[in-house]
């Protein structure tokens, strides 16, 4: 849909704008009609004649707020060229709550960072007397019956200027439009209003008379066009001193559709209207009860000045806001004219009115000339661009229902919020690739001017469904896998059978290979072998052979692997109840070590280690009575006491490992050795293991800075006072080479190191984790560690790291046909030569991200093919190579590439790329590549892709049009953009942990899921559905649960039901309801019950079990839940998603121009 809009989004990135005072602004002719209500009128869609177009100010972007250097287009010339598919430009918050704070950009003084407010009464946000008023009150004197709206709103205040200015009026305006979208109209969530008719903010000019319409949502038969953001990207026009405007609502969006956006000059679509059912329009009422109404931000600045002349800006153009972003349009659908295909990239779709939410139009503006004093600004309406939820929504809707079915090559598939079946027909499932597109440019030219990173994201052993089929054994003997003689890939489906079957050319390198005498098999009259289905190698994506001797270390088959507690029994971890309940856990832990398929017990053989200044080792042979202990004090020189007795099976020495298990608790308990060494602890585990002659993974419990004299001992060098300089980076950095050195060791044996840390104080994680980072395995951190809160979170992590499955002695190799080359590299693992991925251990958990360069032209033809190939030891001792292929389409149009991106992916490799980059470069300047990066991905959408449109319009591709909002978290968050109260260790230990996480896991890590208790039916299994990141969606009678993958936050508002808070908490007010809860009271009623279940199926979901915290509103800890509020301006400086868009828009026109 296209809506020009006079918005104005947000005070330039980085300073505030003082509002400019005093001016009022022309509104659309027409007296109010008082009383009508919000659901009376449909979207408006399609030209309107006689409307005309404001003309920006000079020099200012209305929409952008930025101080532009050429003079500003004029609206007028640009009215002809909008695409229907526009998210409207900025308009006035919607009543449902605050705008997203400012991004990047320091609000005015004015405007309330949200978590500073204060809650007053109005249901979803925090009262108005709360906080100032963000622009001088001067410049924004009341219309009448205008009301303020609350502080949780960035945005001033917004009037409940004149409602639409007749009937007839608003239906002429509909009658070329129509709204489109693919799925039909939803009504919104309750529970976030929009107000009344909003007034527009002071647009300055005479409208001209080009400007017909208001916009164009387009028809659900529609393709979807691009999303574009008319950013209240029209420019600033003079004053109407006597009129002001009242803003079009746009309707909050169903998914797929773009809203319709609210603004007062909008372009006459150059679309054809799109078929479908026109929506009734509907205009907004007086806010209901609960519902806050929006203002439009306060950063914008009224505008002044004369008319401009057309102008090169690079800030935003005055030109038709555009509701959608564009993207390619589903195959499904037949490209529109005017667009290379593409799809509805509008800002979610229109829906109908929901409760609380506004209708489609707030009223349009009145051409009149009523006095009154100037309507705030306009900002980008949070419900007008587009919305994860809404996005993850239709995905789930679209595609949950059916099976994936990897047949097809290029083939982009569902999100990884949605649930659905993966069959298996010859590609990798997407549960072990995911790549950042599916149909990748032909030429190194064209890759390079679209910047889209051609990455994929491996996670080889991951764990399936039950109903999915765990990848077939294949058992070719002593032969081994066949294999292409020049470039080593393995058989795979893509292989070509020629000569009758008995040679077959290679789909990655194209040399022909003898096909082995047993492995022969005649062809079809397809030129297939006739055991195709019979050999999961000719049929499947992914698959695993058994690995013959010339696969293996020294030409011998591995012994089972071995796992080795180290204790910490120093003085804190003895005094915090640490060592007994390890010692108590390990008791019954031990019968779950992994095992396969049906064995009666696991393979894998213990011993125990504990350790303060000096190591002491513990015989634990079944044939004695007592267990033994051997100390090793010279820890400069480290070496294993005994060699029979350390390493033994867990059934046969059971009563000497319980006996042990019992004493270490009492031996240390007097201890007053507060020391630790640690290097000498890993270097005993490695000495271990080699002796044993066999690979496997050191359990490492560890609570303090090493400092006791030893190797690898550390100095405590943290200071706060590098961050945002140029030596920030050598926080991040390990003080010393030696773990680096040390890793190299234990990847060498096969030695895997998983560490739980438990630190009262700095740790220095960047130094310390570095063994485990580069073997493969996993951290794990419990600052503060207290047995009460941290017991259940600890143990489940302990249980599922000793029980998950694990490679152990791994080497990845990621081929490529010709053409396409792996040339990077991002995880947890450990890299000799520029090829192979080596980890002492790989768990079901790791992903190993590969981004791929051009050294060739690829064809249209052929695509490109992937196979990733990992040789490991299975947890029984078997050496096994485990295969995915992947096949992906090449283009030579950009459009295609555009169309087949998949944004979580993107995020991903982004994330691990900037989180890489902290280590060598200032944090500023990884901040600014991303967005350069991103704004260049978006430009080149623009200019190549999108159809001609007013540079107004923020236009992005359909399926990357939640990469300005997944981006903005990325800078926002800790490692990025740390808040006061981060420690150096918190960054360290999360820039760690995104390292090797999955899709899934950076989606929600990034982008936390919000869930609404409240509106949870008790009686199905189902999760009430999620609601976007900001404050302005919270109520205060309702209680949230919000999740990022390692906590839970349950958010309780104020005013929230004595029964509800009896019913989950067992007290009886608000005030009861303790903060040191880690779980929730086990109760007998139905609520209880049903968020029991909630919390339960979220941490089945996640690797980490997260960690519980109760919030009550206007608590001390609601600063650290608003932080998770990522659509909403950070303490920390981080900007609102909607600035953070305009930002982005700004960006884009500065490349273009």
């Amino acid at each position: 849909m296209s809506v020009n809009q006079q918005a104005h989004t947000g005070p330039p990135y980085g300073q505030p704008q003082p509002g400019y005072q005093g001016y009022q602004q022309p509104a659309y002719g027409g007296q109010p009609l008082p009383g009508v209500l919000q659901s009376q009128y449909g979207t408006y869609n399609g030209p309107m004649p006689g409307y005309q177009q404001p003309v920006p100010a000079q020099g200012y972007f209305p929409s952008l707020g930025f101080p532009s250097k050429g003079s500003p287009v004029s609206l007028n010339s640009d009215t002809s060229s909008l695409a229907p598919n526009f998210i409207g430009s900025l308009r006035a918050p919607p009543t449902s709550g605050a705008p997203p704070p400012s991004s990047g950009a320091s609000l005015p003084s004015g405007h309330l960072v949200y978590s500073q407010f204060g809650h007053g009464d109005v249901q979803n946000g925090i009262p108005a007397s709360a906080a100032p008023m963000q622009r001088p009150p001067a410049s924004q004197p009341f219309l009448p019956g205008s009301a303020p709206t609350p502080a949780n709103q960035t945005s001033t205040f917004q009037q409940y200027g004149p409602s639409p200015a007749s009937v007839q009026q608003l239906s002429n305006h509909m009658a070329g439009m129509t709204i489109g979208s693919t799925a039909a109209s939803a009504p919104p969530p309750a529970g976030l209003g929009y107000g009344p008719p909003t007034s527009v903010p002071p647009v300055s000019g005479s409208f001209s008379a080009t400007g017909s319409g208001l916009y164009t949502p387009y028809t659900a038969s529609q393709g979807p066009p691009p999303t574009t953001v008319s950013q209240g990207l029209p420019l600033a026009q003079p004053p109407f001193p006597s009129q002001p405007v009242s803003t079009q609502r746009l309707p909050t969006q169903v998914p797929g559709f773009a809203p319709a956006p609210s603004s007062t000059g909008i372009g006459p679509s150059s679309y054809p209207p799109t078929t479908g059912a026109p929506r009734p329009p509907t205009m907004p009422g007086p806010p209901l009860p609960g519902q806050t109404v929006a203002g439009p931000p306060a950063s914008q600045p009224n505008h002044i000045s004369s008319p401009p002349p057309p102008s090169t800006m690079s800030g935003l153009h005055p030109g038709p806001p555009m509701s959608g972003l564009h993207g390619p349009p589903p195959p499904t659908h037949p490209p529109q004219p005017g667009y290379q295909m593409q799809q509805n990239g509008s800002f979610g779709q229109v829906r109908g009115p929901q409760p609380n939410y506004g209708g489609a139009y707030a009223g349009t503006p009145n051409y009149g000339s009523q006095v009154g004093p100037p309507p705030p600004p306009k900002r980008l309406d949070p419900d007008s661009i587009p919305s994860p939820i809404q996005v993850i929504e239709d995905d789930r809707s679209n595609r949950g229902s059916e099976p994936f079915v990897t047949g097809v090559r290029g083939q982009v598939p569902p999100l990884v919020t949605t649930n659905f079946l993966v069959k298996d027909q010859g590609n990798a499932s997407p549960r072990y690739i995911r790549c950042t597109s599916y149909n990748i440019p032909c030429t190194s030219d064209m890759a390079k001017q679209s910047q889209v990173p051609l990455a994929a994201v491996i996670k080889p052993l991951a764990t399936l469904p039950p109903e999915e089929n765990l990848p077939y054994l294949v058992d070719h003997g002593e032969s081994g896998p066949v294999r292409c003689n020049r470039c080593k890939a393995y058989m795979c489906p893509f292989m070509q059978f020629i000569e009758g079957g008995r040679r077959f050319q290679c789909c990655f390198c194209s040399c022909v290979t003898e096909v082995p005498p047993h492995y022969f098999q005649h062809l079809d009259h397809t030129g297939k072998r006739v055991d195709f289905y019979d050999r999961p190698e000719l049929s499947l994506g992914s698959y695993e052979f058994l690995a013959t001797v010339d696969y293996c270390k020294n030409n011998k088959f591995p012994s089972p692997p071995a796992f080795i507690f180290m204790i910490d029994v120093s003085y804190n971890a003895v005094k915090s109840g640490l060592v007994r309940l390890i010692c108590e856990e390990l008791k019954s832990l031990l019968d779950f070590l992994p095992r396969e398929g049906n064995m009666e017990e696991s393979a894998i053989r213990v011993g125990f280690v504990t350790y303060n200044k000096v190591l002491h080792f513990y015989n634990v042979k079944s044939s004695l009575a007592q267990p033994q202990m051997m100390v090793v004090s010279d820890v400069a020189d480290m070496f294993v006491p005994l060699l029979d007795g350390f390493l033994v099976n867990v059934n046969e020495s059971r009563t000497v490992i319980t006996s042990l298990l019992d004493q270490i608790p009492e031996m240390f308990a007097d201890t007053r050795e507060t020391e630790t060494v640690f290097a000498p602890v890993i270097q005993a585990g490695l000495e271990a293991l080699k002796a044993a002659e066999c690979a496997g993974k050191l359990f490492i419990f560890h609570t303090t800075l090493p400092i006791a004299e030893a190797p690898g001992k550390l100095k405590n060098r943290d200071d706060k006072k590098l961050i945002n300089t140029d030596k920030e980076k050598t926080l991040f950095q390990p003080q010393t080479s030696f773990y680096s050195n040390l890793a190299k060791d234990c990847v060498a044996q096969g030695c895997c190191v998983d560490l739980f840390l438990f630190p009262n104080q700095y740790l220095d994680v960047a130094t310390l984790g570095v063994v485990t980072y580069q073997t493969g395995g996993s951290i794990y951190k419990y600052a503060y560690f207290q047995l009460e809160t941290d017991q259940d979170r600890f143990l489940n992590d302990l249980r599922r790291d000793v029980q998950k499955e694990v490679g152990f002695d791994a080497v990845m190799r990621v081929r490529t046909s010709t053409g396409i080359r792996a040339t990077d590299f991002f995880g947890a693992f450990y890299m000799s030569n520029t090829t192979d991925v080596e980890m002492a251990g790989l768990d079901c958990d790791k992903t190993i991200t590969v981004e791929f360069k051009h050294d060739d032209k690829l064809s249209e033809d052929s695509g490109a093919l992937l196979q990733c190939a990992l040789l490991y030891t299975s947890c029984t001792g078997q050496r096994r190579l485990r295969i995915h292929n992947l096949s992906l389409n090449c283009c030579t149009q950009l459009a295609d590439l555009y169309r087949n991106c998949e944004t979580d992916t993107l995020i991903n490799y982004l994330a691990k790329y900037a989180y890489r980059g902290v280590l060598s470069s200032p944090v500023k300047t990884v901040r600014d590549s991303l967005i350069n990066q991103c704004a260049q991905i978006l430009a080149c959408y623009r200019k190549n892709c999108a159809s001609p449109s007013s540079a107004g319009q923020l236009i992005l591709p359909e399926c990357m049009k939640l990469l300005p909002v997944y981006l903005n978290c990325v800078l926002k968050s800790d490692v990025l953009q740390p808040g006061p109260e981060v420690t150096t260790d918190d960054r360290s230990y999360i820039r760690q942990i995104v390292t090797s996480m999955d899709v899934a896991e950076t989606n929600v890590f990034f982008y936390p899921r919000l869930l609404p208790l409240t509106k949870a039916d008790v009686d199905s299994d189902s999760l009430p559905a999620a609601i976007r990141n900001s404050e302005e969606r919270l109520s205060k009678g309702d209680i949230y649960l919000l999740e990022n993958g390692l906590n839970i936050f349950v958010w309780v508002g104020v005013n929230v039901q004595q029964g509800l808070i009896q019913n989950l908490f067992g007290v009886s007010s608000f005030s009861q309801i303790s903060n040191a809860l880690s779980t929730l009271p086990v109760l007998e009623n139905p609520f209880s019950k049903k968020v029991r279940s909630i919390v339960d199926k979220l941490q089945r979901q996640r690797s980490r079990y997260m960690k519980l915290i109760i919030v009550k509103q206007e608590d001390k800890l609601e600063m650290l839940f608003k932080h998770f509020l990522v659509e909403d301006k950070s303490l920390s400086g981080g900007a609102s998603y909607v600035d953070f868009l305009c930002h982005m828009h700004k960006e884009i026109r500065q490349l273009l121009s």
